[in-house]
């Protein structure tokens, strides 16, 4: 199967039509088969905690596997349409943009609303400059890891690296918290996307150098308060000038950020997004990837 073809018509998809119904979305099921586990395990003691944990995320990876090699076993043209559609919904470029464009309006409590939709801190009495961060740093978070991060595991192991690198940030995303519950339960899935991460991160970092120049490296030099996520965040606020907070968590300096500052973040989004994909275009046309050979 031509993996630039692929590539292609998955994001041709992603752009006209968005995400599939969450009925029918793998990431869904992904997140279902963990809920499910986690709501029935009460919770004993760290070790048995641990293992638990780990064993629902060896399950959940298991069938992300097990999706990724569906096409394999199906005829022409049905192969590529299920390959199309499993990549597609191992990144998520349109709809990313249009979560990140409904916290742009004037009206503080509907912007409160639509930022409540896309970070897991309490925003109630978070400040419209805050809530303006909180938005520029979701987006440029979530550019690594609904966008970066996918397409280079699909560079190097192709369906089943794109699809298992999703099943794992979604792990990641409903069970790795530092609390009581998830402490234990949630720390093979944290590590996993900690390692997962390690480079992504650091790569979306060099795709901002031709929009920031030096300064993305002052700034990238800042990012020391968490292994991964800070790093993307660190370089928008660099690109933007903007300040990029999360009280009491990090702060990169700059001016306060305004509705227009989000517009802004949203243009440099799609000029990242547009330089990564003509970079993995290349990469497979020139045969760079030959674990993705016909």
């Amino acid at each position: 199967m031509d993996a630039l073809v692929l590539l292609f018509l998955a994001v041709l998809w992603d752009l006209a039509l968005g995400e599939p119904p969450a009925k029918l979305h793998p990431v869904v099921w992904f997140g279902r088969i963990a809920g499910l586990i986690d709501s029935h395990y009460k919770r004993r003691s760290p070790v048995r905690d641990f293992l638990v944990g780990t064993a629902t995320a060896i399950i959940v990876l298991a069938f992300a596997l097990s999706l990724s090699i569906l096409p394999s076993f199906a005829q022409y043209p049905l192969d590529y349409a299920l390959a199309v559609y499993l990549l597609k919904s191992s990144f998520a470029i349109r709809s990313l943009h249009e979560h990140i464009a409904r916290t742009i309006t004037d009206d503080i409590e509907e912007k409160r609303k639509a930022v409540s939709m896309i970070v897991s801190r309490d925003v109630r009495d978070l400040d419209v400059y805050h809530l303006n961060s909180a938005a520029i740093e979701s987006l440029a978070e979530n550019l690594n890891d609904s966008v970066i991060a996918p397409l280079f595991y699909f560079l190097l192991f192709g369906l089943p690296g794109a699809l298992i690198y999703r099943a794992v940030n979604t792990l990641d995303a409903m069970l790795g918290y530092r609390n009581e519950r998830y402490e234990y339960f949630g720390k093979f899935s944290a590590r996993l996307d900690d390692l997962l991460n390690f480079i992504p991160a650091r790569l979306t970092v060099l795709l901002y150098l031709p929009l920031g120049g030096r300064n993305v490296f002052r700034y990238y030099c800042l990012a020391r308060f968490k292994i991964n996520s800070d790093k993307p965040m660190a370089v928008m606020s660099a690109v933007l000038g903007v300040w990029l907070e999360k009280p009491g968590v990090y702060r990169f300096p700059g001016k306060a950020p305004e509705n227009k500052d989000i517009k802004r973040a949203l243009k440099v989004y799609w000029l990242v997004v547009a330089e990564w994909l003509v970079i993995v275009s290349l990469l497979l046309a020139t045969g760079a990837c030959p674990c993705l050979s016909r």
